[in-house]
């Protein structure tokens, strides 16, 4: 497993950021987030493919640098083992707070990539 597959869970990382995004719309609205459980299904959904392919990017490489990569697995392992234990405000303020801070992270690693 070499450069290839580094892009390719940098860019499946890429397009759930992107689709939750714009899942959620300009609006951004929590309330039509907690009251929508077809978007709330959606977004869960992408969180748990990032924490899959964040995993898989520690595998092939521990000391890429993307901020709390342990911390989106374990949401991952969270939101699929304890599904009936999702908090939407915590969901809500990883959205908020720290998905933006990840798109511009992975953003960059992979225009680093494009370079090589």
């Amino acid at each position: 497993m070499g450069k290839k597959s580094v892009k390719k869970y940098l860019y499946d990382v890429q397009q759930s950021v992107d689709s939750i995004f714009e899942y959620l719309g300009e609006k951004r609205d929590f309330f039509e987030y907690e009251r929508n459980k077809l978007l709330r299904r959606a977004v869960e959904r992408e969180l748990e493919i990032i924490g899959e392919a964040v995993k898989h990017l520690l595998e092939l490489d521990e000391n890429i640098c993307i901020d709390n990569a342990r911390r989106i697995v374990d949401l991952r392992n969270f939101v699929i083992h304890g599904y009936d234990k999702v908090d939407n405000v915590i969901i809500w303020g990883i959205l908020s707070k720290d998905l933006p801070k990840l798109k511009q992270q992975v953003d960059a690693l992979m225009a680093e990539q494009t370079l090589l």
